[in-house]
C-alpha cells in the first residue's frame, strides 16, 4: 500500500510594518543581527524550521515556511512576543499575515522594494539578501524557501531593469547627490567642502561621501565646531580662513551656517571660479535664512541649488516612481503567477512518476503473459489498466452524491481528454 504523501509547507509571513504597527512597536520588536540566532531557536522550539528574519526601519517580520497556518502563526507570535518581552495577546491587531499566494506576492513585492515607505528604495534588496544568508547559515533556508526566494530575486531585477523606479531621488539629500553626478559624472573624482556644521548641511555632506566624493574638508568660524564635524563624519578640516583657496578647489560646496548673513557672495564665487580655469562649481545652501548670495546663479558655471530647489528635485522623483509602480507591479504579478504555476506543476511530478511506473509494471507483466499475441496482450493491458478506475467510478456512483459523481466523471474527462476526443 502506498504511503501517505507529506503535507506541503506553504509561505507564511507574520510581521509588522510602518502601516500596521506604530514605530514604538516596530523599535521593541526590532531584531539586531546578533540576536538573529537565539531569535531562531525560539521558532525552532515553536515548531518552525524554515524562516528567516526581515528586520529593518520599516518593517519586522517573519517569512517562514509550514505546513498549517493557525500553528505557524501561533508559532511566529510567540517567537515575536518573547524576544519583545510581551505577552503574545499585546500583538493583536498589530501584526499582518500573509499566507501561501498572498505570502509570496508580499516575498516579491518587499523585494522589489514596492511595499516600502520610500516605493523604489535600492537597498531593500541587499537587506533582504543578507537575512537571506543569516538564514541559510543556520540551517533555517529549505525546499520551500530557497526557490521562492530566488523567484523573488529574479523579479526584483527585472523591476530594476525594466522600469525606472529606482532612477530619480526622493530624498532632498539624495537629490543634492544625483544633480552632483548629472554636473561631474564619477564624484570619486571630486571634492567637497562643507562650510559650517548645520544639521542638513552635514546630512548632505555625509550622503556625498556615501555617493563616492573621496576628499571633504570642513570649515566653522569655530575651529572646534569644524573638528567635532569632521571627526564625525570622518573627513579633513581646515581654517576658516583658507575659505577662498578650499572654494577653487572644491567641485562640490555646501553651504550650512544660517547666520542672517550671506556667506558666499557673488564676487567670492566669481573669483573661485577663475580659479578653477572654467570647471563648474556645483553649490548647495542649507542655511536657513540663505548662506549663499543669490547672484551667484547668474554665474557662468556655478550651479547654485537651495533647499526649496531640492525639495521640488525629490518631490518630482516621488512622482516618477509612482508612476513607475504600476509597471513594477505588473511585472511582481507576473512574475509571482509564474513562480505559483511552477510550483503547481512541480507538485504534480510525484503523482504522474507513480502513475508512470505503475502502468510500466502492467505493461510488463501483460508481456510476459501474452509476449507473442498483441491482440490479446492489448486487451489485456486496457482491461488492467481501466479495472482500478472502474471499480472507483461504480463506487462513487453507488455511495456518494450526485455532484461527487459528476464532479469525479468531469475529473476523468479532463484528466483523459475525453471532452475533445468525443468533438474531434
Amino acid at each position: 500500500m502506498a504511503a501517505e504523501p507529506s503535507p506541503t509547507k506553504r509561505a507564511i509571513i507574520v510581521g509588522a510594518n510602518h502601516r500596521s504597527g506604530s514605530l514604538a512597536l516596530r523599535d521593541r520588536l526590532f531584531i539586531e543581527d546578533p540576536a538573529v540566532g537565539p531569535f531562531f531557536d525560539r521558532l525552532r522550539a515553536e515548531g518552525v524550521d524554515e524562516a528567516l528574519v526581515l528586520s529593518t526601519c520599516d518593517r519586522v517580520e517573519v517569512q517562514a515556511a509550514h505546513t498549517e497556518r493557525d500553528v505557524a502563526v501561533r508559532a511566529v507570535t510567540a517567537a515575536l512576543a518573547g524576544h519583545a518581552g510581551m505577552d503574545p495577546a499585546e500583538l493583536a491587531g498589530s501584526l499582518y499575515v500573509y499566507w501561501d499566494t498572498d505570502a509570496v506576492r508580499h516575498i516579491f513585492s518587499v523585494t522589489a522594494s514596492l511595499d516600502s515607505q520610500v516605493v523604489g528604495e535600492p537597498q531593500v534588496l541587499g537587506q533582504v539578501k543578507a537575512c537571506h544568508r543569516m538564514a541559510r547559515s543556520a540551517d533555517m533556508v529549505g525546499a520551500t524557501l530557497e526557490p521562492l526566494l530566488q523567484a523573488a530575486y529574479g523579479a526584483a531585477k527585472r523591476v530594476r531593469t525594466q522600469t525606472a523606479i529606482g532612477e530619480r531621488p526622493v530624498s532632498i539629500a539624495a537629490a543634492a547627490v544625483q544633480l552632483a553626478r548629472d554636473l561631474h559624472g564619477d564624484l570619486s573624482r571630486c571634492t567637497g567642502l562643507l562650510i559650517g556644521a548645520g544639521e542638513m548641511g552635514e546630512l548632505v555632506a555625509g550622503e556625498m561621501l556615501a555617493g563616492g566624493v573621496t576628499a571633504l574638508t570642513v570649515i566653522h568660524p569655530t575651529e572646534a565646531r569644524a573638528q567635532a564635524a569632521a571627526r564625525s563624519m570622518d573627513c579633513h578640516f581646515a581654517a576658516y580662513d583658507d575659505m577662498p583657496r578650499l572654494l577653487a578647489e572644491a567641485d562640490v560646496t555646501v553651504a550650512a551656517l544660517g547666520r542672517h548673513k550671506h556667506v558666499l557672495s557673488s564676487d567670492m564665487v566669481s573669483a573661485a571660479l577663475r580659479g578653477r580655469r572654467r570647471k563648474p562649481v556645483f553649490l548647495i545652501d542649507t542655511g536657513i535664512p540663505g548662506d549663499v548670495e543669490p547672484a551667484v546663479n547668474r554665474l557662468d558655471g556655478a550651479f547654485l541649488y537651495d533647499l526649496n530647489d531640492l525639495e521640488q528635485v525629490a518631490l518630482e522623483g516621488l512622482a516618477n516612481r509612482e508612476a513607475e509602480a504600476k509597471a513594477a507591479w505588473k511585472i511582481v504579478d507576473a512574475e509571482a503567477a509564474a513562480y505559483l504555476h511552477g510550483r503547481a506543476e512541480r507538485a504534480a511530478v510525484p503523482a504522474l512518476t507513480n502513475l508512470r511506473t505503475y502502468f510500466e509494471d502492467v505493461r510488463t507483466r501483460t508481456l510476459e503473459e501474452s509476449p507473442d499475441n498483441a491482440e490479446r496482450a492489448t486487451r489485456l493491458l486496457v482491461n488492467r489498466l481501466l479495472h482500478g478506475p472502474s471499480r472507483a467510478m461504480r463506487d462513487i456512483a453507488s455511495q456518494q452524491s450526485a455532484t461527487e459523481l459528476e464532479d469525479a466523471e468531469q475529473a476523468l474527462n479532463h484528466l483523459f481528454g475525453l471532452d475533445d476526443e468525443t468533438k474531434g
